[in-house]
């Protein structure tokens, strides 16, 4: 998959300006972050977990951890990472580019709570080379979130 895929979809939304790519690598937290010039926590991280259907992908802010209680109390299933192979198949981006634009039909998209407390956030843009700048609002609309959940720790003080 690509950045221009990415870019055209948020075309739709006249958000494909906001589209950035780097000449290295943003596919960890810290990679993103340095490449963006950023603070860890404002990466929203898009994980992939397996579900009954196939795949749930939750996106979070990038300073926290699932917290597996959370997590079991709100679908019901321990979370289980899905493998580089697997997160491929389900969401159509490889590992590092993992993001919540345009993915395969049927792919449920949550938003945690986590990336709230700041006024805009940086997903991947389809490639382990790429971030976009989205308000939480602009995140919800594109990535056609289900709903806002809380399943994270280590980020509230």
């Amino acid at each position: 998959m690509s950045t221009q895929k990415v870019r055209d979809y948020l075309k739709k939304f006249n958000l494909e300006d906001r589209v950035m790519e780097f000449d290295v690598s943003s596919a960890t937290v810290e990679l993103a972050a340095e490449a963006v010039g950023v603070e860890p926590a404002r990466i929203a991280k898009s994980m992939s977990f397996k579900n009954d259907e196939g795949a749930v992908l939750v996106v979070t802010a990038g300073d926290t951890k699932i917290d597996n209680r959370k997590f079991k109390d709100f679908f019901h299933k321990k979370a289980t990472m899905l493998s580089a192979e697997e997160a491929l198949k389900f969401t159509g981006y490889a590992v590092g580019g993992v993001c919540p634009f345009d993915n395969p039909e049927g792919l449920p998209v949550y938003l945690d709570v986590s990336m709230k407390r700041f006024e805009t956030v940086f997903p991947a843009a389809g490639t382990a080379n790429s971030a976009v700048k989205l308000t939480c609002e602009e995140l919800e609309k594109t990535s056609k979130a289900i709903q806002w959940i809380d399943v994270c720790k280590g980020w509230e003080n």
